[in-house]
């Protein structure tokens, strides 16, 4: 079922250029874009009955449209890099043991309860942020599965792993397990790797 439309993405930039009338300094993130989300996907033709929101916060997808299992990201920090994509918690594996095929295994199969994941990112300007909207191909993310984890920084206890993740002779991504909080992280995530649905401009 094909979901991503050019109406959809209309959609998306019209509500977020919405919610900068009422935040004129705050990108849409979190619930509030998975709210905006949602309501984008009704507006832009879905019917009703298609689209089932999962319960906030949920190990798994954010929303159902049709058969499509979809997680919702958000990037809108102002380190946020035109090329490079970062999630910050692609998931949480804080259960033990801490080690590399255990964190591995749990991230692809984490992965597995996902059809798409749609991202919306703020690249911020001076005195505009220059939005996109991208769809991380999950069959590039599932490459964690060959990560070779090396202990990354000097903190006590429980340390950091990470590697990069490569195609050819290229990093194409970095995953890093954070020794402190648990969660799966994917670091400079090439942008040309992925899907850009669409871009545009928001003076503040």
């Amino acid at each position: 079922m094909q979901i991503y439309t050019d109406r959809l993405f209309m959609t998306i930039q019209s509500l977020v250029t919405q919610h900068h009338t009422i935040y004129p300094w705050l990108p849409p993130q979190g619930i509030f874009f998975e709210a905006l989300a949602e309501r984008a996907f009704h507006l832009s033709g879905m019917p009703d009955a298609h689209i089932a929101q999962t319960a906030t916060n949920a190990p798994a997808h954010d929303i159902i449209v049709g058969n499509e299992r979809v997680s919702l990201k958000t990037e809108t920090g102002r380190g946020t890099k035109p090329g490079l994509i970062s999630i910050t918690k692609l998931c949480t594996t804080e259960r033990e043991p801490w080690e590399a095929a255990t964190l591995i295994g749990r991230t692809t199969e984490h992965l597995s309860r996902y059809d798409l994941m749609l991202m919306l990112r703020a690249i911020w300007g001076d005195e505009l942020i220059h939005y996109q909207l991208v769809d991380i191909p999950l069959e590039l993310l599932r490459l964690i599965r060959r990560a070779e984890l090396e202990p990354f920084g000097r903190r006590r206890g429980r340390g950091s792993l990470g590697g990069d993740i490569t195609i050819g002779e290229q990093v194409v991504f970095h995953v890093h397990f954070d020794g402190s909080d648990g969660k799966c992280q994917v670091r400079n995530l090439l942008l040309a790797r992925c899907r850009l649905l669409g871009e545009w401009e928001q003076r503040l």
